[in-house]
């Protein structure tokens, strides 16, 4: 990379390959990351070991989807030769800081970090849950700090994560003594959560409640027609209520016309315009969003081994970066080296 590359601020940013991504993907962070990449030098991380935390039992599964997500991120308009896209597990540098930075945590400070309990209660985990998932705030911690990224992209609920990489990042820069690793900044979307179209605070494939990228037009339609409206809003004629409306939250993330929508919520609040009517307009805005993005992503599948060499160029970057962060640390901690 060029010099004037290595000056832009640095983002990390990824996910986890458990599956395709679906439109909160897209609304929470695919777009941006696309604009992101012609700004910032951006690493975008393949997180199959993070998907192993709860997916241990079914590793084909995740070994499955790394090349589902490449496709998605490429077909959204990622552009390799612009993001350096890369195999987490590929990364042996990012496993050995994350067992150097567990000397620098607490059990006690894992357990009280407010994103792991939410996830651990969503999950039925309580006692049971895996070490791999509660030590997951120190692999993020050597995720960020391997290619010492100083943004990176989240979700308001994964804010506390990014805070619990800061304090290790002061602990183990105390004991160096001196700033060898950087302290990150969470770039929160401005467009909330996207929920399920089910009405449910959270889009997930796995409760059957998210619109694919790869959606073919009839899942749209299907998906369209079955979203969360207001309940109480029986006939058309009835006054309804946009707040909590999917339709609209919809309407609100992807339609590029905001006076018609205002005009949809003014007519829908008074009464005299069904949901029917409304369902039509946000199916016509998704059909038009996920189309090429549809078409661009079967192009791809088309030849899985190029989108494979994609990935091994990426990795290979990937692991030179991770790889000197990784010797700057075991010489700051003095550690033994032959």
């Amino acid at each position: 990379m060029s010099n004037s590359t290595n000056k832009r601020p640095v983002i990390l940013t990824g996910d986890r390959t458990t599956g395709p991504l679906h439109l909160g993907h897209y609304v929470g962070s695919l777009k941006n990351r696309v604009t992101l990449q012609h700004t910032h030098e951006q690493f975008l991380l393949l997180a199959d070991i993070q998907a192993l935390t709860d997916n241990a039992h079914d590793p084909e599964k995740v070994r499955r989807n790394v090349l589902e997500v490449a496709f998605d991120y490429l077909a959204v308009g990622i552009d390799p030769a612009l993001t350096t896209i890369c195999v987490q597990s590929a990364l042996p540098a990012l496993a050995e800081l994350t067992m150097l930075y567990m000397n620098f945590v607490t059990v006690a400070r894992l357990e009280r970090n407010p994103t792991i309990k939410t996830e651990i209660q969503l999950r039925g985990f309580e006692r049971d849950v895996p070490a791999g998932f509660l030590c997951y705030p120190v692999a993020q911690a050597a995720d960020v700090t391997a290619f010492k990224a100083t943004i990176v992209p989240v979700g308001e609920d994964q804010a506390p994560l990014i805070e619990q990489t800061n304090e290790i990042v002061r602990r183990l820069n105390r004991q160096i003594g001196r700033d060898l690793l950087p302290e990150a900044h969470a770039m929160i979307p401005t467009v909330g959560r996207l929920p399920g179209i089910d009405g449910k605070a959270k889009m997930s494939k796995s409760q059957g409640n998210a619109i694919l990228l790869s959606a073919s037009p009839d899942e749209i339609r299907d998906a369209v027609r079955q979203m969360y409206t207001d309940p109480h809003h029986i006939r058309a004629s009835d006054p309804g209520t946009v707040e909590g409306n999917v339709v609209f939250t919809y309407l609100d993330a992807f339609d590029d016309d905001p006076a018609n929508i205002e005009d949809l919520k003014t007519r829908y609040r008074r009464g005299g315009l069904g949901d029917m009517p409304v369902k039509g307009q946000l199916e016509d805005v998704l059909q038009s969003l996920l189309a090429p993005i549809r078409d661009r992503r079967a192009q791809y599948a088309e030849d899985p081994g190029y989108v494979m060499n994609l990935l091994r160029e990426g990795t290979v970057r990937a692991r030179e970066r991770t790889q000197a962060t990784l010797e700057e640390v075991r010489a700051g901690l003095g550690l033994f080296s032959l």
